[in-house]
């Protein structure tokens, strides 16, 4: 997968942080090759992914992956709904990238704002029957994009090792 990787060891944008760490002479902790090409191949493989699985929602649903991004929450909430709020952390979107996603969908009849009682400045959002239907519609071929795209090419121990790489990267955010 290393073609589409830098062969030089140069810094780039994906190899600086915020706050660069240094080395023991203050020098900044560049990637190596191997982590470079590595960490390419993480940002290759992940955007290809998504566009292939958003391509083919669209193609077997009238949903983006966006409408489908909001709904699994919605659809799995005892109470089928969020304060937009919570969904906005949950989704890790920014309030007016959910707000306008909310405005599309309303107008579409897949869900509604709702006015909070118990405080006036708090709104939730609701799947509708129509929301409902479509991600259960929408479903089994999403599944299936999951299948074809990732676990149908690991093997049992790839899967293993592929899910404690990831709980161990997702312990840095339990806090956020």
């Amino acid at each position: 997968m290393s073609n589409h990787s830098a062969p030089n060891n140069r810094p780039s944008a994906d190899s600086v942080t915020t706050r660069p760490s240094t080395d023991s002479k203050g020098d900044p902790r560049w990637l190596s090759t191997e982590e470079q090409a590595t960490w390419r191949d993480w940002i290759f493989v992940t955007s290809r992914i998504d566009a292939a699985m958003a391509r083919e929602l669209q193609r077997n649903s009238e949903l983006s992956l966006a409408d489908y991004t909001v709904l699994v929450p919605l659809s799995e909430h005892p109470e089928q709904r969020e304060r937009i709020a919570a969904l906005a952390e949950i989704l890790q979107w920014d309030r007016s990238r959910l707000s306008h996603q909310i405005t599309r969908m309303s107008k579409r009849g897949l869900v509604r704002r709702e006015s909070c009682a118990e405080d006036g400045r708090g709104a939730f959002v609701a799947i509708e029957p129509a929301g409902m239907d479509a991600i259960r519609e929408a479903a089994p071929a999403h599944v299936e994009s999951v299948r074809n795209y990732f676990f149908d090419l690991l093997d049992e121990r790839d899967q293993q090792g592929m899910a404690r790489v990831l709980r161990k990267l997702a312990t840095q955010f339990e806090d956020q």
